[in-house]
């Protein structure tokens, strides 16, 4: 194992939320353990989008799985990524209500089907 930079932490952060499922995953896994079935069926993707997710998770170390029988129970590899995520959604973002890309039909003016719930706060008039 290596020791990372600040910067190369904050960008494995940042590619891990980049993503809504990735972010829906970590989400869940907020809450506690949860193996790679319960996961797909609560977030609403197949079980090998949600694999292939997992890894990326994986391979950024903000998730880790532990065997339990001929399972695997995922976790976030770090408890005080809660606290992180908890901070984060905490944090009132300030958006145009419309993005302002030119793409018609943009997924940026969509709430995110994930969960239903405002991931940003619109702030101002």
């Amino acid at each position: 194992m290596r020791i990372l930079s600040t910067p190369d932490v904050l960008a494995r952060f940042g590619k891990a939320l980049a993503d809504p499922t990735r972010a829906a995953i970590l989400l869940e896994l907020k809450s506690g353990p949860a193996c790679p079935s319960e996961l797909a069926d609560r977030i609403g993707v197949s079980r090998q989008i949600l694999s292939n997710h997992l890894a990326c998770l994986r391979d950024c170390g903000l998730v880790a799985g532990d065997p339990a029988g001929r399972r695997v129970q995922y976790r976030l590899s770090d408890p005080r990524l809660a606290h992180a995520l908890d901070d984060l959604l905490g944090t009132i973002l300030t958006v145009d209500p419309i993005c302002s890309c030119a793409e018609p039909g943009c997924p940026q003016d969509k709430p995110s089907p994930l969960t239903g719930q405002e991931r940003m706060t619109e702030v101002g008039p």
